[in-house]
Parts: C-alpha cells; sequence; structure tokens
C-alpha cells in the first residue's frame, strides 16, 4: 500500500513538521547507498526516540505500509534501497551516547552515532572502539549492526559482532525487545549474534551496547613493496603459516596505489605492482620482534623494500590513504562497483590472477585493495554508465568474481551484505534447505513481510516477491 496524505499528516504527529520529508527532491537524496542500485521511498521520517520509532512501525502495519530503517546510507550492496517505497525510518537524529562506563569497558549509544564518534569519545581515557570500516567518519553503529561491518582491524579484533553485547530493537509488529547487556554473556539463544548481520529485514535496532577496548602499549605500522601483485599475495599466507598474527594486513595493487598517492600523497610508491600494509601492536617487545619476523617473511617471499613507519604521523598518512581509497577511485572514474567476495588465504594470488582474467575478458579496469589479513577481497571495478552496455558488463564481471570466490571455498560477502545486489547469488552459496532455513528467521520475525523486503534471498524464496526493472545507465545519471 502506498503512503497518502492521511499517513503523512499521522507521521508528523508523531515525528514533528520538521522531521518528515516527502518533496521530490528531498526523497532523491534517500533513493540510494554506496552501490549502484535506486529506488526512491515515498516518505522520509527521522524519530528521536524508541516511542517513536513504535508509533512509525505501528502506523506502517496497520496500514500495510512497507518499511526500511537507514543509517548514513554507506551501504554497498543495496540493503537500504526501499524496494517497495513506503516509508523510510533515518536514524541520523537518534544520535546519542547514552552512557560511557569505563569500568566494565562498556558504552551504550543509540543508532545514529558515527563509528568514528565512538573512539573520539574514549580515546582520552586511552580506549577505543575497534571495528573500523574504511567509512568510519560517516557510516553508523545501527548500519554496522546491520551489515556486521568489519574494517582492516578485524583481523585480530573480529567484526562487529564480536563487540555488541545488548541490542535494544523494534520489532516489526511494533514491541520491544531488549537482549543482552554490559555483561560478557547472556543465557538462551544468541539473538543478538543473529539480528547482528541480519540487514535490517527482521528488526530496528534503537539502542546498542558496545565493548570498548583499551589502547596498546606499542603499534607499529609497515610498508612492504612488491613488483609482483602474486608475490604480495604469496606473503599472505606466508605470514600465517610462520604464526604470526598482525592486527592488519591491507593490500593495495598496482592500479589502486598509484590513484591513491595522487590523491592523498601517503607516501605509496608509485612504481610497486603491490604493496601490504602490516600493522602490528601489542607489548613492546613483543612487537618489536614480530616486526622483524614480518620482515623476513615479506623479504623471503619477494619483497624488494621494507619499511616501518618512523611516528604516529607517518602511520596517520599510511592509514589516510588506504581509509580514503575509494574517494581516489572517485576522482579517476564517476562510475565504479565494489564488490566484497572472500576467499581462503591460500588462495588470494589465484584469485588475483582470475581477477586480471575477468578485466581483460570484459575490457574494464578493476583495482584492488583488500584486507588481505582475512581473504576478504575488494575488486574496484571502473565503469562508464554513459557507454550503452558498460554497466551490465561491470555487473556481470563482479557476479564472475563471486562465482570464483565460492568455487575456492569462499563467500560471496564479508562485510558488505548480501542486500539485493547479491541475493540472486544466494542460490550458488547455500543450499536449497539452507536457504528455507533463512527463509524461516525472516518470517519468524516478519512475517507480513513489510520490514526492508526483497532482500538476501533469491527470487523465489523470498516473502513478497519483487520484480523491480533493471538499473539503467539512464536512471543512474
Amino acid at each position: 500500500m502506498s503512503v497518502d496524505a492521511d499517513a503523512k499528516r499521522w507521521l508528523r504527529a508523531i515525528a514533528g513538521d520538521g522531521n518528515v520529508l516527502d518533496a521530490d527532491i528531498d526523497l532523491r537524496l534517500y533513493e540510494y547507498d554506496g552501490g549502484v542500485d535506486k529506488h526512491r521511498p515515498e516518505v522520509v521520517v527521522f524519530p528521536k526516540t524508541t516511542a517513536q520509532v513504535v508509533k512509525i512501525v505501528n502506523l506502517a502495519r496497520e496500514r500495510g505500509i512497507p518499511f526500511v530503517g537507514r543509517g548514513a546510507g554507506t551501504g554497498l550492496s543495496g540493503g537500504v534501497i526501499p524496494r517497495m517505497g513506503g516509508i523510510m525510518i533515518s536514524f541520523a537524529k537518534m544520535n546519542k551516547i547514552v552512557e560511557i562506563d569505563l569500568e566494565n569497558e562498556r558504552i551504550t549509544v543509540e543508532p545514529g552515532v558515527v563509528n568514528l564518534d565512538v573512539t573520539l569519545a574514549v580515546q582520552g581515557q586511552k580506549y577505543f572502539y575497534a571495528p573500523d570500516p574504511s567509512s568510519q567518519r560517516a557510516c553508523t553503529i545501527g548500519g554496522n549492526v546491520a551489515e556486521n561491518a568489519g574494517g582492516p582491524h578485524t583481523l585480530a579484533y573480529g567484526v562487529t559482532t564480536n563487540h555488541v553485547l545488548g541490542l535494544e530493537a523494534v520489532l516489526p509488529d511494533g514491541s520491544v525487545i531488549k537482549i543482552g547487556g554490559k555483561a560478557q554473556d547472556s543465557p538462551g539463544y544468541d539473538l543478538i549474534g543473529l539480528l547482528t548481520g541480519s540487514e535490517g529485514t527482521m528488526v530496528l535496532v534503537t539502542k546498542i551496547v558496545l565493548r570498548l577496548m583499551r589502547q596498546p602499549e606499542l603499534v607499529k605500522t609497515t610498508l612492504a613493496i612488491f613488483d609482483s601483485a602474486e608475490h604480495a599475495g604469496n606473503t599472505v599466507a606466508e605470514i600465517t603459516a610462520r604464526a604470526i598474527t598482525p592486527v592488519a594486513v591491507e593490500m593495495l595493487d598496482g592500479v589502486m596505489l598509484r590513484m591513491v598517492e595522487e590523491a592523498t600523497h601517503a607516501g605509496y610508491p608509485m612504481d610497486a605492482a603491490a604493496v601490504l600494509l602490516i600493522e602490528l601492536e601489542g607489548l613492546n617487545e613483543a612487537v618489536e620482534e614480530q616486526v622483524e619476523q614480518v620482515r623476513e617473511a615479506c623479504m623471503s617471499c619477494g619483497a624488494r623494500e621494507f619499511r616501518v613507519a618512523r611516528d604516529a604521523a607517518e602511520r596517520d598518512l599510511l592509514w589516510k590513504g588506504r581509509k580514503n581509497a575509494f574517494g581516489a577511485v572517485g576522482r579517476v572514474s564517476r562510475y565504479y562497483y565494489v564488490q566484497d567476495g572472500v576467499v581462503p588465504r591460500t588462495r588470494i594470488s589465484e584469485t588475483l590472477r582470475f581477477i586480471n582474467q575477468v578485466s581483460v575478458k570484459y575490457e574494464l579496469t578493476i583495482s584492488n585493495i583488500f584486507h588481505a589479513g582475512d581473504g576478504n577481497m575488494h575488486p574496484i571495478i571502473l565503469f562508464d554508465a554513459r557507454k550503452p552496455g558498460e554497466l551490465e558488463k561491470a555487473r556481470q564481471a563482479g557476479e564472475d568474481i563471486l562465482s570464483f570466490c565460492i568455487s575456492v571455498g569462499g563467500s560471496i560477502t564479508g562485510e558488505h551484505g548480501v542486500g539485493m545486489e547479491k541475493m540472486e547469488l544466494m542460490g550458488k552459496q547455500f543450499t536449497p534447505e539452507s536457504l528455507d532455513m533463512i527463509g524461516s528467521f525472516k518470517n519468524l520475525f516478519d512475517p507480513t513481510c513489510l520490514l526492508n523486503p526483497g532482500k538476501v534471498l533469491p527470487t523465489g524464496r523470498g516473502c513478497m516477491e519483487i520484480h523491480q526493472k533493471p538499473l539503467t545507465a539512464s536512471n543512474m545519471l
């Protein structure tokens, strides 16, 4: 059912006149995320409290209107796209840090709090929040919970689900649940684990209890430079084989590092085929020893040079290059398509060769920047949507790469989620029985299928099937 004038009046009564958008020029800003798909909501509402979220959900349920939650819109799989229009519930104004409890190393936040702001709130007391997506200056904790976001330092610290201890959430029937809390673990089924990464298809999260970490005694950031991307890929497996666990191992290939260096002047070598950005932290003595072990591993695999950042300023500059990589790509290509496959670390070099073959096959430039430590590949496919057929070629290239990831024992996503972008590949990743089980969880929480419909499950297995007109170059421009 569409959002009629009466429903909009009720939404304004719930959230206030200034917290409801329905003008076409405003709605255009909410029809997309960081991916390539688009669909416009009929109205956007900005609640400020859990009670307001409940009232909005009840209004949608009573009138049969689909609704979807939104954080900052930085997702890369179309997870926040309102495929059936309806109501978009933006959590931008639920952005308070509710409580900082350093004695228990916990912080409680609303879903609209920006990821980096959590660390900024506690770093003066030598604490930090570990999950650090590249978009951490913009992405919100609510979105991180929905997508189970990761980041470069997940190799040692894990992803979002490893740092969420409690949730308050509104169910699609309007009821509120509170699970977990400040305790290390809670009895009963692991509902937090189930809901973290459910991509906004089961509940709307309104409060989150997070784990805080103490800052390490020493941090060392190193840069290994290679004349061969394959040698860099082999080095990742060699570091693991030597029982060394850095907190981060990031890889940039030659195409990517040149774009990054031209944009950020971070000190990356323009003539290299690949670099590994490797970070170690812990006690002084242990870190110094590990730096030498990593140096030996890199040089034995063909690194031409191994650098150690001299100070915090140089370390920050290297990470600035890595964290601003997508912006650097935007300087070169107006359109690009980011993928998120995962492969075993021992198959990284093989996967890079395959990606190069795909690049040649479709005559598209593909650059690589990824979390090499856990095999989470991020091939970035550059294309020009103004050229007929290029968008479809980019999509097909992405599907080929993800299918290859599955074939070598990997996955179609490591942190970006399935959303609407990868849902048709779920049939390649999972058996029919597994897909039915995933669908049963969706139906349990959302039997009317009004919350973020048309996501995760492939066509034929989702509720309220959607047959959306494919995205074309004309509606991307």
